[in-house]
């Protein structure tokens, strides 16, 4: 049992009241909002028990009354962060030719501006190596984008645009750039250098199409 001795950390400040106000369902939404919270401040190795409770204003104990566990948390937790990025991606794309959006995703999954979801992914697969219910949802979050990225490459061989071939290895390919690249990125890429330009130039030698198809005012 915790006392109150000096030297020991102070429990968060709660209110009874406060927490009778909210439904067990409201609760946890609460804890998941504060951990999403937390994962994209911070990364995903921020998402603690502590941490959660600190941010919300609760005891420790309250919190872990409301979940299953700290690895399922912290596995739903990413899952929501990259799931709600795909989503946003997907909605960005432009209404054009398939090598415009390929050119159009490359850009905005290596833009500066999404770090701190990167840090979330890079975190994810160091973490998912000791959190199973994690490892599974960063397989299945590997899985969607690499399906969506299939699915342009596709629509691309359809159209006549990219040479047919198979675009499951040309996705996953390309997935990687991606993720290698947005993870140099977290440390910096040192003044001038722009990691877009020659990631087009690679995915334009994958497909077989020039550079220019990437660009919104290719013909």
């Amino acid at each position: 049992m915790i006392n109150s001795s000096e030297g020991s950390e102070p429990m968060p400040q709660t209110s009874t009241t406060g927490r009778a106000r909210l439904s067990a369902e409201q609760r946890r939404e609460q804890i998941a909002g504060a951990a999403r919270e937390l994962a994209l401040a911070d990364g995903l190795d921020a998402v603690t028990l502590r941490a959660v409770a600190t941010r919300i204003g609760v005891a420790s104990g309250l919190v872990a009354h409301y979940i299953p566990s700290m690895d399922d948390l912290v596995a739903g937790t990413f899952f929501d962060i990259v799931a709600g990025e795909l989503e946003e991606v997907r909605a960005l794309l432009p209404d054009a030719a398939a090598p415009v959006r390929i050119g159009a995703l490359l850009r905005t999954t290596l833009d500066p501006a999404r770090r701190d979801v990167t840090l979330v992914w890079v975190q994810a697969w160091a973490l998912g190596t000791r959190n199973a219910p994690l490892a599974e949802r960063v397989r299945a979050a590997m899985d969607a984008w690499r399906a969506r990225i299939a699915e342009e490459v596709s629509r691309g061989m359809a159209a006549g645009v990219i040479p047919a071939g198979d675009a499951e290895p040309l996705a996953w390919h390309l997935l990687a750039m991606i993720d290698g690249l947005g993870a140099h990125g977290l440390v910096g890429w040192g003044a001038g250098i722009d990691p877009v330009s020659p990631v087009l130039r690679a995915a334009a030698g994958l497909l077989g199409v020039e550079v220019g198809a990437f660009s919104p005012d290719s013909p």
